[in-house]
């Protein structure tokens, strides 16, 4: 019975977090710049993106909803201290600490060597993702004043871009992470067993679009002009083309959480140095998240070594 009970505690769990922490870094920008927008329509358009991309993946690659990133770790019996880690999360998200939930989940199931390949390439991913962030808004910034609102008449086409990105960011994002979420469950799942996770997904999604992001939209809001129409839509099409890239480079499952943080600390330098504002004044900031950074990673750890030790 308990065999029964645990991976859906589990999966319950790390839908959950998942929906309720990387998500909203993924949705942030759409959220923000889009206020006046009645919450049911943009849950209904990222709800509509959401359920294509997990069937697209049920049905390409056999009843895995991965998109094949579980590879490498192989499913498991579903034990306690394997639903220990999402509950974690779900901890840390009430508290508005934006961690990796591809830590903190996948470091339940993998092993050593397979979560030192998972930390490489998202230490690559902070990387890559502040550097291109970086040099792109140092031109960018040197050519168009983000701050400056949009013409009226140019207003319509900055949305519909805003929103075909935003779409575009959403399914590339969740080709990543939904291994933190499809690890619970069988890697061949039954039309019931999906069904079940895609009401799951979407309820969450709908509350996360209720409640306007949570505590963890507040590292959205905190960045240099990302409630602009304009502004949201260049960091999603840059965060997009990023995490498709690190995509192609290799199935193993990385932190987007990492590249995220890494791209606004990228952008928020650049700003910084274009409009000659102090650094000094920027670092706390980027100090901050890199803080929160290492707190999910050090739990992670230790839930690593917690499940070597009972297992």
């Amino acid at each position: 019975m308990l065999e029964m009970i645990l991976p859906i505690v589990g999966l319950t769990l790390a839908g959950t977090a998942v929906m309720s922490n990387d998500a909203v870094q993924t949705l942030g920008t759409f959220m923000v710049s889009n206020e006046k927008t009645p919450w049911w329509k943009l849950w209904a358009a990222a709800s509509s993106v959401l359920v294509t991309t997990v069937l697209y993946s049920w049905f390409a690659y056999g009843g895995d909803i991965s998109f094949g990133r579980l590879d490498k770790i192989p499913f498991v019996t579903v034990e306690w201290y394997h639903a220990l880690a999402p509950a974690v999360l779900l901890l840390l998200t009430r508290y508005g600490i934006p961690v990796s939930t591809t830590f903190l989940v996948l470091s339940a199931f993998a092993s050593t060597v397979v979560f030192e390949k998972m930390l490489l390439k998202s230490v690559m991913g902070y990387a890559i993702a502040a550097t291109v962030a970086y040099a792109f808004w140092m031109i960018l910034s040197k050519y168009l004043d983000e701050k400056k609102k949009v013409k009226p008449d140019h207003e319509r086409a900055w949305r519909i871009a805003q929103w075909g990105t935003t779409g575009f960011l959403w399914f590339t994002w969740l080709s990543h992470d939904l291994a933190n979420i499809a690890v619970f469950a069988p890697r061949q799942m039954s039309v019931e067993f999906l069904s079940g996770v895609l009401v799951l997904l979407v309820s969450v999604l709908g509350y996360v679009f209720y409640t306007k992001g949570g505590k963890i939209q507040q590292i959205v809001i905190e960045k240099s002009s990302t409630s602009y129409v304009r502004s949201a839509t260049i960091i999603d099409a840059v965060y997009a083309f990023i995490l498709l890239y690190l995509k192609q480079v290799n199935n193993i499952p990385m932190s987007t959480t990492w590249v995220f943080v890494g791209l606004l600390c990228g952008r928020e330098l650049a700003i910084a140095t274009r409009m000659d504002r102090k650094v000094k004044k920027v670092f706390p900031l980027v100090a901050k998240d890199f803080m929160k950074m290492m707190l999910g990673l050090s739990v992670s750890i230790i839930i690593v070594l917690l499940v070597q030790e009972v297992s």
